[in-house]
């Protein structure tokens, strides 16, 4: 199965992507840096379950407090609870891909796919990955009506939205472009001189990519 992760990481680098999911080598990362938007995620899928998280907020501090005021006062949050913390999975031609929804909400014409967002959305949101594969999957799994599921970028560091909605004219730019990445990883061999870019000096693997 390829996540928007390994196709993102394919189409930046393609050499980390053979370092990090075909040889499987993983370098350590901080978990202070994932800390705050994981206690963020895990706060609205409780909260959208309808459970009492009121002991859960006492903890949290006044950075997160401050968003997770932003996220519940949200717009797109406050539509009709469909599901959270929600694996999707579909097939594309020959390929399988899949990932985790953080919610979907609904309302009376429209589904929207939200994703929270505590640092910086995508550069290019209505081609990044990540839209790609949920809306795809949302798509092959409960619609057939492309006009009326939209994906939401929820930037919570701006207190701004992203929407993006979906159309007949997207679905088949998005499957020829699955298509295509995808086939493009299975054919890929590693090189042995790479050119490097200024962008590889921060690389985690940079020490043993020669």
């Amino acid at each position: 199965m390829f996540s928007p992760n390994m196709l993102k990481t394919f189409q930046s680098c393609p050499q980390k992507y053979w370092f990090k999911y075909i040889k499987k080598i993983s370098t350590p990362q901080k978990a202070s840096f994932f800390e705050k938007g994981k206690k963020i995620h895990a706060l609205a899928n409780y909260y959208l379950k309808g459970f009492d998280i009121s002991k859960l907020e006492a903890t949290l501090a006044d950075e997160e407090m401050k968003i997770w005021k932003l996220l519940k006062n949200n717009e797109y949050f406050k539509k009709s609870y469909v599901a959270s913390e929600y694996d999707l999975l579909c097939k594309i031609d020959k390929y399988w891909i899949g990932g985790r929804i953080d919610a979907v909400v609904k309302d009376d014409k429209s589904f929207y796919i939200l994703d929270y967002k505590t640092g910086t959305i995508p550069k290019n949101p209505e081609y990044d990955f990540q839209t790609i594969v949920y809306l795809l999957c949302l798509k092959y799994k409960f619609l057939s009506n492309c006009d009326c599921l939209n994906f939401v970028y929820v930037d919570l560091k701006n207190n701004e939205n992203c929407l993006i909605p979906f159309s007949d004219e997207k679905f088949e730019q998005y499957e020829k472009l699955i298509i295509d990445t995808c086939a493009e990883i299975n054919k890929y061999q590693p090189l042995e001189d790479i050119e490097h870019s200024k962008a590889c000096e921060y690389c985690e693997y940079r020490k043993i990519c020669n």
